[in-house]
């Protein structure tokens, strides 16, 4: 059974590889993660904020005026609340190469283009084998056109990318007019690699305190549908290596993934809520299936059921929508089923 996968130029044991957490923020928590089975690690995020706070003056402006509206700057970390520092994330990288066996993905998290770049040619320097550019951005204002917001992400993509010799993967959100076209921006700007998607965290009510609270939900299997989706859809159109990484939680979801045509399924909440050991158990369900079936190797699943390889490729477009609607109705006591 060949279980081996490649993404980024990178080859892999295996197909499943732990996401950006809090699993990656230290030393011991990456070594404890190839100890566990993982092929290969995407570090946490090194946020923009955090390398705009070296300077200090994001600091200055966040604290000047705490006390007229507290609440939303509560949002912001100060910056001696950050985990570790820009400096310290790079001594991170150079620690896990020296101590792992494994491939080390570095991960920028931010929004905007310019100085920060030069982190991304440090992390390669540092010993980074790829890099994951995390954009992450709400465009709140109304005046701010969507066309103006996606030559954004271009732009930081091609920075980053012109800045390093090391593969680029870009993970978005799905909030696009048109997420095939981005996606073939972003290979014409360099990118190899795409990862769907970033989840959208979305604050809750304190009703007692009527407050705005900052509100972390890890991720259930049914999450999976929207990147399968799309990863399906991309699949053979556009060159570019593809992750899901949304609701990934057992072999099933892993294989999922891998007919779509993704090359890596990623996770986080899995291992987050029930432990790192499920990093084998997951490989070893995934190599049962595989013999149970007759698969010889990965590389044999990926695509299997993408868009331009599937009999009724209308199953992801328009068509399906009409199919499921259509689908339900009611039973004897008149509940839709």
């Amino acid at each position: 059974m060949n279980l081996k996968t490649h993404y980024l130029g990178l080859e892999l044991a295996h197909p499943l590889v732990p996401s950006a957490s809090p699993l990656s923020s230290d030393i011991d928590g990456i070594r404890r993660l190839e100890d566990a089975g993982a092929p290969a690690v995407v570090l946490f995020s090194l946020f923009e904020e955090q390398i705009n706070l070296e300077s200090r003056i994001l600091d200055h402006y966040l604290a000047y005026g705490t006390e007229s509206y507290a609440e939303a700057l509560s949002y912001f970390p100060q910056a001696e609340q950050y985990h570790v520092g820009p400096d310290g994330y790079l001594n991170l990288i150079r620690l896990a190469k020296e101590r792992t066996g494994i491939p080390i993905i570095a991960n920028l998290n931010g929004v905007s283009s310019g100085g920060w770049t030069r982190y991304a040619r440090m992390m390669e320097e540092a010993g980074a084998d790829a890099l994951e550019l995390n954009i992450y951005y709400l465009p709140t204002n109304p005046d701010v056109e969507g066309s103006e917001i996606e030559r954004m992400y271009i732009d930081v993509v091609s920075e980053v990318v012109a800045s390093v010799r090391i593969p680029v993967a870009v993970k978005v959100g799905p909030y696009f007019s048109s997420i095939s076209n981005m996606a073939k921006r972003f290979a014409h700007a360099g990118a190899k690699g795409l990862v769907l998607f970033n989840r959208f965290y979305q604050p809750d009510f304190d009703l007692e305190a009527l407050e705005v609270k900052p509100n972390l939900v890890l991720s259930s299997p049914h999450e999976l549908r929207l990147p399968l989706h799309w990863t399906a859809v991309l699949y053979g159109r556009v060159p570019l290596d593809f992750a899901i990484t949304s609701g990934v939680h057992s072999h099933w979801e892993v294989l999922k993934a891998l007919m779509a045509g993704a090359s890596v399924a990623m996770t986080a909440s899995e291992l987050l809520a029930k432990g790192l050991g499920r990093i084998r158990e997951i490989v070893s369900d995934l190599a049962t299936w595989m013999t149970e079936h007759e698969y010889e190797s990965v590389r044999q699943m990926i695509g299997s059921m993408s868009q331009i390889n599937v009999a009724e490729p209308a199953a992801f477009e328009r068509a399906n929508y009409m199919k499921v609607l259509q689908s339900f109705r009611p039973d004897s006591t008149g509940i839709l089923v």
